[in-house]
């Protein structure tokens, strides 16, 4: 599978907390280097400092609060049903997730199959989940990093798009390694995002081919 897009791709956010990433790509974006827009930045939390980044930037900030669905057998999917319901209204082509603290279940993995990325503080498929610092730290790694991946089901198995990897210093701390860890996850998460638009994507299984770049004036077929 290609996934060949056309040039802006219309991006939604999903975010919970202080939204680094979120400002990178926003930084990114208004810069030139990625071609995309961002139509909307979602957060199942209220005062969630990704919604005042939105607004500073004059984007379309969301609030879908997880309240209404709790005590549901399917409150997770309830939930990524309305969540669902506003991409498809804003004509999302891409989701990306930032520091989003909820699982997202089968409702948006489907819809978004190979259109869905997510960060990860770690060199997948090594530490996936919460605390990767503190394990790749205890475990005596000598590298860490992190990875852009494309979202399925299982947290943090998708199919791996780009990686940076990070020396560990013998003086790290959890908190300064996590410093500089993030420092490459601003940089490769708008590069993910750009060779998507480019349409240089190319999903095989568990893989994922970084096609070459089209000549100049060259049209990018659809998938």
């Amino acid at each position: 599978m290609s996934t060949s897009r056309a040039v802006r791709v219309r991006v939604a956010v999903l975010a919970s907390g202080r939204g680094s990433n979120l400002q990178a790509v926003i930084d990114a974006i208004e810069s030139g280097q990625v071609s995309a827009e961002i139509v909307c930045v979602i957060s199942n939390k209220k005062d969630a400092v990704a919604l005042e980044r939105a607004r500073k930037h004059g984007l379309k900030d969301l609030f879908v609060d997880p309240k209404p669905f709790s005590g549901r057998l399917d409150s997770r999917e309830a939930y990524d049903l309305a969540l669902l319901e506003i991409l498809q209204q804003h004509e999302v082509e891409l989701v990306l997730l930032a520091g989003y603290m909820k699982i997202v279940t089968a409702v948006l993995v489907n819809a978004y199959a190979n259109r869905m990325m997510n960060i990860h503080p770690s060199l997948l498929p090594s530490f996936p989940g919460l605390d990767v610092q503190k394990k790749a730290i205890e475990w005596g790694c000598k590298l860490a990093g992190c990875t852009v991946h494309f979202v399925t089901e299982g947290v943090d198995e998708g199919p791996i798009i780009i990686q940076a990897a990070v020396p560990i210093l013998d003086h790290d701390t959890s908190d300064t390694l996590a410093e500089r860890i993030l420092v490459q996850e601003h940089k490769i998460y708008p590069r993910a995002i750009q060779l998507f638009a480019e349409g240089r994507l190319r999903v095989e299984g568990r893989r994922v081919y970084i096609d070459t770049a089209k000549p100049e004036g060259e049209a990018i077929a659809s998938a």
